[in-house]
């Protein structure tokens, strides 16, 4: 008996390291999909783990980036939980405009719940600038102005009514004690438009992103009056106040994050979680995120799960106040 005894525990321990074993196992066909056009920044978000990863050497096989435009990332959304809920091979592209889309039920019938919510590891912030010749130095002096006359005040962003950009101006409207609905917003084809405009006179403020806005203001094409940043931001845009320096409590980060199918083994969900926390912490996988504008902003497993519904809380609290 305590022979067979033994042959059971020793069988049962080496199924449990076999098991083990296959648990980290790297996937066999790494892919990330990217719920967009190339070139924009789920694009961005899936070549950043796909370069890092295999620059780190974390993955032996090259990790393949697909395309599936559609309803800024619904349709891959619905997608990967319809169709590929158990690949753990599959990666997909978020970000927090992703969380802003869900909550305000753009995804469809799906909510935060039908994924799993893997990791992010680089984001960008938000920032309100001003053309060069503005008379505005400062957030509080903006504030005031819009305050004393908020009709005055166009303010253009890269993107429609509810997106990102409309969301960090309805800040400001809230910061000069106004109704975010009555804002005078002008939605345009990205950031570039948006220095146009700028430059133009046909707007007073700009809602963009750090990442996009730095090189301009360095050049001195427009001023970052904030930076929607927890702390100040570190190299060339280090000399740029946040918001909350100026007692102004608004943070906008722009993190850029993946997620994996609902029914995905937690074998499989471990490996990518692990797999990145080790490539996080390596000097090639900083330069790859510097290389595409991203600030350091690591989170990992039930650490951003967390973030993502709580950001999606947010976001309908915002969007209900914003009348969206």
């Amino acid at each position: 008996m305590i022979r067979f005894l033994t042959k059971t525990l020793a069988g049962a321990a080496l199924v449990t390291l076999a098991a083990g074993t296959a648990a980290f196992a790297e996937p066999a066909k790494p892919e990330c999909l990217a719920g967009a056009k190339p070139g924009g920044g789920f694009d961005l978000t899936c070549r950043l783990a796909a370069n890092a990863l295999l620059e780190t050497k974390e993955i032996s096989t090259p990790m393949a980036v697909t395309y599936m435009e559609g309803g800024v990332g619904a349709v891959a959304y619905n997608h990967v939980i319809g169709k590929r809920a158990t690949d753990g091979n599959l990666i997909t592209a978020a970000s927090s405009g992703s969380a802003l889309l869900i909550a305000q039920g753009k995804f469809g019938k799906y909510d935060e719940n039908a994924v799993r919510w893997l990791g992010a590891l680089g984001a960008d912030y938000g920032v309100l600038v001003v053309s060069a010749d503005s008379p505005y130095k400062t957030l509080g002096e903006l504030v005031e102005a819009y305050k004393a006359d908020p009709n005055s005040f166009a303010i253009g962003g890269g993107g429609a009514v509810g997106s990102q950009d409309w969301m960090k101006g309805s800040l400001l409207a809230k910061s000069a004690g106004q109704d975010p609905k009555a804002m005078r917003y002008v939605a345009l084809e990205g950031g570039g438009a948006v220095l146009t405009a700028l430059e133009g006179g046909h707007i007073k403020v700009g809602s963009g992103d750090a990442a996009e806005m730095g090189k301009h203001h360095l050049a001195g094409k427009v001023r970052i009056l904030a930076v929607m940043a927890p702390e100040r931001l570190s190299g060339e845009l280090s000399g740029v106040p946040t918001a909350r320096e100026q007692g102004f409590d608004i943070d906008w980060p722009v993190w850029r994050g993946y997620y994996v199918g609902k029914d995905v083994s937690d074998a499989d969900y471990d490996w990518w979680v692990s797999t990145f926390e080790k490539m996080s912490k390596t000097p090639d996988f900083a330069k790859e995120r510097e290389a595409r504008g991203l600030f350091e902003f690591t989170l990992l497993g039930k650490d951003f799960d967390k973030r993502v519904k709580d950001d999606v809380a947010r976001f309908k609290i915002l969007a209900k106040e914003a009348g969206m």
